[in-house]
């Protein structure tokens, strides 16, 4: 039997907090990742494993990243984002939202996280990676699917 084309799967948190009436998000700048080192990124984000929901992975990823524990019944869907990188790189990446989690956000990986930060929503910082522009942007208009590069792909 043929094999199916297969295409990864990645999972960003967006880990939201509201001071003041207004809603902050925590970013982390990546370093040595060998992508977008130097730029903002989503709460936590990485790949989904084997056998692992995006919920589960997501849940993963917010221990390693960010020594923090959420109920996976507190991840919130924001939005998929199906991206294409170049050429031939094709990602279908979930967005996901907590604003409930045990413990303090704190590097967990300096190898890879550079700073964390939070920002107000509506004030981001320059060097954030594009598509996570977009998924926030994604969030505060409900806008659940978007597609991101494959306007900028050759027609074959």
């Amino acid at each position: 039997m043929k094999e199916r084309y297969r295409t990864l799967s990645a999972v960003m948190l967006m880990l939201i907090r509201e001071i003041n009436g207004k809603e902050e998000i925590l970013l982390q700048k990546r370093k040595n990742t060998g992508y977008m080192d130097g730029h903002w990124d989503c709460s936590a984000s990485g790949h989904v494993e084997n056998m692992e929901s995006m919920k589960m992975a997501m849940k993963r990823e917010a221990k390693e990243e960010l020594c923090i524990d959420i109920d996976i019944d507190d991840l919130e869907f924001v939005s998929l984002i199906h991206k294409i990188n170049g050429v031939d790189t094709i990602y279908y990446n979930g967005y996901f939202k907590a604003k409930k989690w045990k413990g303090e956000p704190k590097i967990g990986e300096p190898n890879k996280n550079e700073e964390i930060k939070w920002f107000d929503i509506y004030n981001l910082p320059d060097k954030l990676v594009d598509d996570r522009k977009e998924a926030i942007h994604n969030y505060i208009q409900k806008i659940p699917y978007s597609e991101f590069g494959w306007n900028q792909r050759k027609q074959r």
